[in-house]
């Protein structure tokens, strides 16, 4: 039991965390783009979006791995 809670807690802490910075990174430097070129927001904010949400699915991948171990 405890080592099911273990892997558990390191699936979902380790799957997350490329998530995470990759997110940062994505809105960091889509911010940086647009503070350089305002006029570039519209092209810039659906791929920022897109990519976000691609990101965000590898954390959701961890998530549903992390509550199927039993």
């Amino acid at each position: 039991m405890d080592l099911t809670m273990l892997a558990k807690a390191l699936t979902i802490g380790i799957g997350s965390i490329a998530p995470a910075f990759a997110i940062g990174m994505i809105g960091s430097k889509a911010m940086e783009s647009i503070g350089r070129n305002p006029e570039a927001t519209e092209k810039i904010f659906v791929p920022m979006l897109l990519m976000a949400a691609f990101a965000e699915a590898v954390a959701i991948y961890a998530l549903v791995i992390a509550f199927s171990i039993k």
